[in-house]
């Protein structure tokens, strides 16, 4: 199987990123973190900054765009950005959302809309099993 960029993985833990960080490296691609869905509410953005933080310094070598989740909650996608994230969602009207954008794009910060294929790691039992499988492109897609 021939390993393919920029897997959208959700992550639940510390263990979690550096896991699909770990995997990511050994198989020299790309991912995209994505926090739990509203994780911004209870989670915080400091936590999940930190999270991502250790799990880049341990693999430096994997590129990497972390998301955090904000629900529909505009003020905590502004806050997360005074915390240093780099990627925000919300799951708000496209006014609110492009207003948010602006501000995003003047702080240099991603407003993440992506709704494709996602690894959710929550209760998996073997996570580092799963994030291998996710992050290669299958058999029959490349006989095509």
């Amino acid at each position: 199987m021939k390993p393919i960029d920029n897997q959208r993985i959700i992550i639940h833990s510390a263990d979690h990123a550096r896991a699909a960080l770990s995997i990511a490296d050994e198989m020299g691609v790309s991912v995209i973190l994505l926090s739990a869905p509203g994780a911004a509410a209870y989670l915080g953005a400091a936590v999940f900054r930190d999270i991502v933080a250790a799990a880049r310094e341990a693999y430096p070598e994997v590129e990497v765009t972390a998301v955090l989740d904000c629900g529909d909650d505009p003020g905590l996608a502004l806050g997360a950005m005074r915390h240093g994230i780099g990627a925000v969602s919300i799951s708000n009207i496209p006014e609110i959302r492009a207003k948010l954008r602006d501000i995003a794009d003047q702080r240099g910060v991603l407003v993440y809309e992506d709704d494709g294929p996602v690894l959710d790691l929550v209760d998996m039992t073997y996570p580092l099993a799963a994030i291998r499988a996710w992050l290669c492109e299958p058999e029959e897609a490349r006989l095509e």
